[in-house]
């Protein structure tokens, strides 16, 4: 991990870009700034691990990250990929709690870190910015309550295809360094890649996609909708 040395003025800037910042006056934002710093991480490298103390909030301005869980045993599932600009750690960061996932780079990555303190201050201090929190936060918890209501009533080869259908098509056939594996797919349903595989055959007879040494392709949308749907 390197720290990088960035102007407040761009770190303000950057700042007017985010769902928890924009609209805020720029006295606020420079307040912000001056407890925000830039850090880069490599490929693989862990910018912070499930049960450390948190950090703060983290915002992605390049590269991709993993947002994963490890069972005892050791098995990951993964809760989310993130790209530039979206935000992760929210949870410890405003309740003081430690982190409750892990965090890893899936290729050269730069991330801002922004201390919790201050935003615990600001959340105490200015309810305008403290109703962008809680209806962030609301729509956090409406995304895993998804998750969890499509775990209970999907089987893995429908909520196969509903990531498949969800997935840019350049993540599909490795042309995006965000490129998933079987090995992630798995990860990412909550089941082993052995599954994973079979399913993916099961959608490849049925015409929804096409497997070429290892890409995926959409061969035809409908098929894969209907597969998406909890019931066929």
């Amino acid at each position: 991990m390197h720290t990088l040395p960035v102007e407040n003025s761009k770190k303000i800037a950057r700042l007017r870009r985010n769902e928890y910042f924009e609209g805020l006056d720029k006295a606020l934002l420079a307040r912000v700034a001056d407890h925000m710093q830039m850090r880069e991480y490599e490929r693989g490298e862990v910018l912070f691990w499930e049960g450390e103390a948190c950090a703060g909030l983290h915002i992605i301005d390049q590269g991709f990250v993993k947002i994963y869980r490890l069972s005892s045993q050791g098995r990951q599932y993964i809760v989310r990929v993130l790209q530039e600009g979206e935000t992760c750690n929210e949870v410890p960061t405003f309740d003081g709690g430690s982190n409750p996932v892990n965090l890893e780079a899936l290729e050269t990555t730069r991330v801002w870190v922004i201390e919790p303190d201050i935003l615990r201050q600001l959340l105490n201090e200015h309810s305008e910015f403290a109703q962008k929190v809680i209806v962030n936060l609301a729509q956090n918890l409406r995304g895993l309550v998804k998750r969890v209501s499509e775990m209970a009533f999907y089987q893995v080869t429908h909520r196969l295809a509903r990531l498949i259908s969800e997935l840019p098509p350049e993540d599909l056939s490795g042309q995006s360094s965000a490129h998933w594996t079987q090995e992630q797919m798995a990860a990412r349903l909550g089941t082993v890649r052995e599954v994973v595989a079979r399913s993916l055959k099961e959608l490849e007879r049925s015409g929804a996609i096409r497997l070429d040494r290892r890409r995926i392709q959409i061969a035809d949308p409908d098929v894969l909708a209907q597969w998406a749907q909890p019931w066929n």
